[in-house]
């Protein structure tokens, strides 16, 4: 009995030791996360997934909006660039190779893979509006994607469904599972038949960071608050939108950003004091 006690604690020890091996921290807010995934993997799948989904859907031709994407994106990916740089932590985005692409669709959505690998759906737009309601939901997609949202998300599904094997094995052992979790994780479509929210922290650090990135790349942030305001108004309709499945809006969300108002102007002001500047 006591051997068979021995061998358990070890386990359990070892089982510990595993899973605080693969804790980590949001380069950003310090908060500590579940790491059973390798940064090296996730890029690896996500331009594997990112080729896919161009390959199967099509690409916007109306030449302005997709320019206006590209523009907005561009001066996103400077922003954090630039916040990242400031804060000793440039290494982090090393492996990124931004791309910004327009795709044809009613579907209300827009995602960012990790390594910066962006989507905008036409059917967006219209709620949008303008650049700075794009810059509000590009900013937002990327705060998800630098605070790595989409690898802590993948390492909790990969703990409860494939018994937390590392993703390279499951990529390997596992193809059509591994998958199916990918676009679960980063709301991919309906055909998985569900798609994951994002945890109340998570849209709470990307609310966060994609004001400051959208401020810093010059965008107003107040546009913000009218942004959710009119995507909770598309969420009163029969069929929610897919953006809405894994960014829930509600008055609090509405209040948590306007208490940011405050530090994200001074990001915006400083942006327009050094433009005018030069």
């Amino acid at each position: 009995m006591n051997m068979v006690n021995q061998t358990f604690r070890i386990i359990v020890i070892s089982a510990i030791a595993a899973l605080l091996a693969s804790c980590t921290t949001t380069p950003v807010t310090g908060r500590t996360q579940l790491r059973l995934v390798g940064s090296s993997a996730m890029l690896s799948m996500s331009q594997q997934q990112y080729d896919q989904v161009l390959h199967e859907n099509e690409l916007s031709t109306d030449v302005e909006a997709t320019a206006m994407v590209k523009r907005v994106g561009t001066n996103i990916q400077r922003s954090v660039e630039r916040y990242f740089v400031e804060r000793g932590m440039k290494r982090e985005l090393d492996d990124y190779e931004w791309e910004f692409n327009l795709i044809k669709s009613d579907e209300v959505n827009a995602w960012c893979m990790p390594g910066g690998k962006i989507a905008v759906y036409t059917g967006i737009l219209p709620v949008t509006k303008d650049e700075n309601g794009l810059a509000v939901v590009i900013a937002h997609e990327v705060g998800h994607a630098v605070a790595g949202h989409g690898a802590e998300r993948m390492s909790h599904m990969l703990a409860a469904q494939l018994g937390g094997i590392a993703l390279s094995v499951a990529m390997a052992d596992r193809p059509d599972s591994t998958q199916q979790l990918w676009m679960t994780v980063f709301g991919l479509g309906a055909q998985v038949g569900f798609i994951l929210p994002y945890s109340r922290v998570q849209e709470y650090e990307a609310d966060h960071l994609g004001l400051v990135f959208m401020a810093m790349a010059g965008y107003d942030p107040e546009g913000a608050i009218e942004f959710w305001q009119r995507l909770a108004a598309e969420k009163k309709g029969s069929s929610p939108p897919a953006f809405l499945s894994t960014h829930p809006t509600d008055a609090s969300r509405i209040q948590r950003i306007r208490s940011l108002m405050p530090e994200t102007r001074r990001y915006y002001d400083e942006y327009r004091r050094t433009s005018r500047a030069r």
